[in-house]
């Protein structure tokens, strides 16, 4: 059995095992608890965005790397332009 296959079983165990010890919570659930539960949503979106966006990024340039290939190759390169004029005189 491979790595994967085997999370995947634990996986299936421990989500099975939890459901047969639930119990029912009689509990008010707040409007606002639906509001909190999408600003997590959200934030998780967000924060995977993000991380796939750096490993992207990352991957992207290593593979440019391994290739040759110089993203900035038709790029013009402007001079810094420093200027010591006092503003007073």
């Amino acid at each position: 059995m491979k790595k994967w296959e085997k999370i995947i079983a634990y996986a299936f165990f421990v989500s099975g095992f939890s459901v047969m010890l639930t119990q029912p919570a009689y509990a008010y659930l707040d409007p606002s608890v639906a509001t909190y539960a999408v600003q997590v949503i959200a934030g998780v979106v967000v924060a995977v965005g993000a991380v796939v966006g750096i490993y992207w990024h990352k991957a992207k340039k290593k593979v440019a790397d391994k290739l040759g290939i110089d993203e900035n190759r038709n790029k013009e390169v402007e001079d810094d332009v420093v200027s010591l004029d006092d503003p007073e005189k």
